[in-house]
């Protein structure tokens, strides 16, 4: 299973992932996105369009065309950060015990591996330094990052209840289980500056150890 995870993720496609209103984003775009990830990295909350245009070679102008504002650029930062955990495709088909933990494995590993880099702890850390009622940054990377997360998984466990694979009154109760088993104190500890790395060997393992601790919590 931890090679199948691995190859995979491989395989990701975020090419539509997010749209710019009701446009597809262009690779140029995609592009800048990747650039202004490594230069928060980098600046944090010293974030600028300016430092962006010129790290990316494209004018202000295209800048404020595509994202809007500084906060349009960091809502799409976010969205394509997220998009990176993959939705789980979901066929006609009745889904087998082996098809729920594959999925529920990749999901777990594509979670992992965004939460423990980098890019979502300089994103988290600037959304808590400017959560508040005078900035939206904190409710921006709620409804891009977690929220939207749980609703690429939950049609996955509702499937697996609908098929007696799974059994649970509140999705919503199950999801958040789902979450805490997967990244436990990973993303606190990397926040307050813990300094420790996993290995792609670290996050196969604890996708499958969290999904194994799902199913016996919730397996029907």
């Amino acid at each position: 299973m931890g090679a199948a995870i691995r190859d995979r993720s491989m395989e990701v496609k975020l090419s539509a992932a997010i749209k710019l209103g009701d446009e597809e984003l262009t690779q140029r775009q995609q592009d800048v996105l990747d650039i202004a990830l490594s230069l928060l990295v980098e600046v944090g909350d010293k974030l600028t369009m300016t430092g962006v245009a010129r790290r990316a070679r494209c004018s202000k102008e295209s800048l404020y065309k595509w994202f809007g504002d500084r906060d349009g650029l960091l809502t799409a930062i976010v969205q394509w950060q997220a998009a990176k955990v993959r939705p789980v495709p979901l066929g006609p088909q009745r889904m087998s015990i082996e098809a729920l933990q594959a999925n529920l494995e990749r999901f777990a590993y594509d979670w992992l591996k965004v939460i423990a880099g980098d890019i979502s702890v300089a994103l988290n850390r600037l959304a808590i330094t400017h959560a508040g009622p005078l900035s939206n940054l904190g409710h921006t990377v709620l409804t891009n990052g977690r929220f939207a997360v749980g609703k690429r998984l939950k049609p996955l466990l509702k499937a697996g209840r609908g098929a007696g694979l799974l059994r649970f009154d509140d999705e919503e109760e199950a999801f958040r289980t789902f979450f805490g088993l997967v990244l436990r104190d990973v993303q606190v500890r990397l926040l307050l500056g813990d300094e420790f790395e996993l290995s792609d060997q670290d996050v196969i393992r604890d996708a499958k150890r969290a999904t194994e601790q799902f199913l016996k919590l919730y397996g029907a």
